[in-house]
């Protein structure tokens, strides 16, 4: 599973093709600095109603709802972004197997599935906003519909990007024959409407397991294979109204927890540019270096202390990689070996707060955040040690690095350069668990931090490019608005699920598995590893989180302790081949061949199966500290 849609464009596009794309260029360069700049004015917005909270104690009653505005149009113009610039969460193991000409078909389908759902969203979309315009925001004293606008407005560019991309990569016999396809499709199950009516539940399996598993197969981006599955269960098996679709994922794309998610993205990548995460790789190297295997102890406690706070698992290793592969490989270690422990990495950190995964999990099951970041620090420690064992195994057959031990003055030095590096994840986790600050307002509180210290090296050293901000802004969006929009389309999906009586099947099947809440969290460390694999933990959490969580409680598995298996176990899905999301972007970050891996990475994954069994039938790993 990929983000990036690559494609190659006709050499023979035709004038109205190339003028559609150009103006499709034009408005996505206008989307982009919009969103920029809402990337900037929520993080200005919501650091200032901090200062003025716990500075000045004169809360600005306003803050909040300029936020929650500012937050949706950033989420859906971040969602338009990642659609143009082919960055939505989405698989591609079957698509790149494919010809070159099977694989623009694959994406021409793709394209053209986003146009049909955009296009049913869109007036249902303009409905919900005339209807949120006689509600008015009580500090702001202006129209919410003025908020609600941004679900139509951010479906209309969607479509355009969707056509401009069709327009870009296809010929015209291609797209008529994706057409026919999709139009077949689309009829069959019209057609199989009286059938369906007439199923009851089961007709959950054609459109939550098959149609959902087709279109994920066909690469569509996950997001939109909900959002399909969604609008076509409510047409042709409900009497729902569509706009039902729009208004969940407004609710569930309108939550001031998820406020926090661009901001963490954002300061992920800011921890990059600042240069704060490499100073605090340069002083572990020095410290450990000389250990055999050391290096690959200084990428775990890198991994363990950087990551979660971006946002993307891929940017989490990709910030750490490069600094630390080419030394790497230059003391002997093996490029293969290097991605398999970069991969098990990137699945054992998921619990380590201010992970996003934490974050999800909080808004959309109704635990504490504090709680689980309380709780999400000793299981991550399990799976480090269960790696770091592993590390040790396979070092001892390694000779001695040939390195000698760095001076303590250079260790001295590097542990100066590194301190504003190793207080930024201490700052921001003390901060939450103490109840100082909210994940939100701890979010722009890190943002200010590392703005601050990044200036401050910048003064002696000279290292930062500042033509990388206005990128990085963009990217931030972008991948702010894939996440949300996946929030948004799977809090639909969960609603039609929650209504068709679904959910109450489930709690009761769940609540009669043998050995109680033993049994059941076997069950699900198979059922969250498979999702995992599939659907990354996002989209899982927010589908099955609000089904799962409730019989969890009634077998007396307290939250926290649950949250800590969910997690871990679709971290291991995550970066599990063959299907493994995690695990084929640390191979294209390593760039290594996954079949080199591939044998290599079972060891380390195994000691996270035993650390996630151990967290699981040891409550107090997770709960031992609240």
């Amino acid at each position: 599973m990929e983000a990036a849609m690559t494609y190659r464009a006709p050499v023979n596009m035709n004038p109205a093709a190339r003028a559609l794309v150009a103006f499709n260029r034009m408005v996505m360069h206008v989307v982009g600095a919009v969103a920029a700049a809402l990337v900037v004015a929520e993080t200005v917005v919501l650091l200032t109603g901090v200062i003025y909270r716990y500075a000045l104690h004169d809360p600005l009653v306003w803050s909040d709802e300029l936020a929650s505005i500012l937050f949706i149009w950033l989420s859906m113009l971040g969602a338009v972004l990642a659609l143009d610039r082919g960055e939505h969460m989405r698989l591609t193991a079957i698509i790149n197997k494919c010809s070159e000409k099977g694989r623009v078909w694959l994406e021409t389908v793709a394209a053209l599935v986003v146009c049909i759902f955009v296009l049913m969203v869109i007036h249902p979309a303009v409905d919900h906003a005339v209807e949120q315009m006689p509600i008015t925001k009580p500090a702001l004293e202006i129209p919410d519909g003025l908020r609600a606008a941004a679900l139509p407005v951010g479906a209309i560019l969607m479509l355009l990007a969707a056509v401009s991309r069709m327009a870009a990569m296809t010929t015209m016999r291609l797209l008529l024959s994706a057409l026919a396809v999709v139009a077949v499709i689309a009829g069959a199950l019209w057609l199989a409407k009286p059938m369906l009516l007439g199923m009851g539940n089961y007709n959950l399996i054609v459109f939550f397991v098959l149609l959902i598993g087709v279109c994920v197969a066909g690469g569509i981006p996950i997001a939109f294979a909900f959002g399909t599955a969604t609008m076509a269960y409510l047409a042709l098996a409900t009497t729902a109204p569509l706009m039902i679709v729009v208004s969940r994922m407004d609710e569930g794309m309108s939550s001031l927890i998820l406020l926090s998610v661009p901001l963490f993205v954002l300061l992920g990548s800011l921890l990059e540019m600042s240069g704060l995460a490499k100073t605090l790789i340069d002083f572990m190297a020095a410290l450990l270096g000389h250990v055999r295997g050391g290096l690959q102890y200084v990428l775990l406690g890198a991994m363990f202390l950087v990551s979660g706070i971006s946002g993307s698992k891929a940017a989490d290793m990709a910030a750490i990689a490069p600094a630390l592969f080419p030394e790497m490989k230059k003391r002997g270690s093996k490029p293969e070996e290097l991605v398999a422990l970069l991969s098990s990495s990137g699945a054992m950190t998921e619990t380590i707060p201010p992970s996003l995964v934490l974050i999800t999990i909080g808004a959309v099951c109704s635990v504490s955040i504090t709680a689980l970041f309380i709780g999400g620090l000793m299981p991550a420690a399990i799976a480090t040690i269960a790696i770091a064992v592993v590390c040790w195994m396979r070092a001892r057959r390694e000779p001695m690095p040939d390195v000698q031990r760095a001076p303590v003055s250079l260790i001295v030095k590097t542990l100066i350069a590194a301190i504003p590096a190793l207080a930024l994840p201490m700052l921001i986790r003390v901060a939450v668990i103490e109840g100082v600050a909210t994940a939100t307002e701890v979010a722009t509180i890190g943002v200010a931090y590392t703005v601050v210290v990044g200036l401050i090296m910048h003064l002696f050293l000279k290292h930062l490019n500042f033509k990388r901000l206005y990128p990085m802004l963009i990217e931030s969006a972008a991948l702010s608005g894939a996440i949300l929009l996946i929030i948004g389309m799977a809090t639909a999906m969960a609603w039609a699920l929650t209504q068709s009586g679904f959910s109450a099947k489930l709690v009761a099947l769940m609540q009669g598995v043998p050995g109680g809440g033993a049994g059941f969290l076997l069950i699900t460390i198979v059922i969250f590893i498979v999702l995992g694999s599939l659907l990354e933990g996002i989209p899982a959490i927010v589908l099955f989180g609000p089904l799962l969580f409730p019989v969890a409680r009634s077998l007396g598995v307290h939250d926290v302790h649950y949250a800590m298996v969910v997690i871990l176990a679709m971290g291991i899905g995550l970066f599990a081949p063959p299907f493994g999301v995690g695990f084929y972007a640390a191979c294209a970050i390593g760039k290594v061949s996954p079949d080199g891996v591939f044998n290599r990475v079972w060891g380390y994954l195994a000691a996270l199966v035993v650390a996630l069994l151990v967290v699981a039938f040891v409550p107090w790993i997770s709960i031992g500290f609240l």
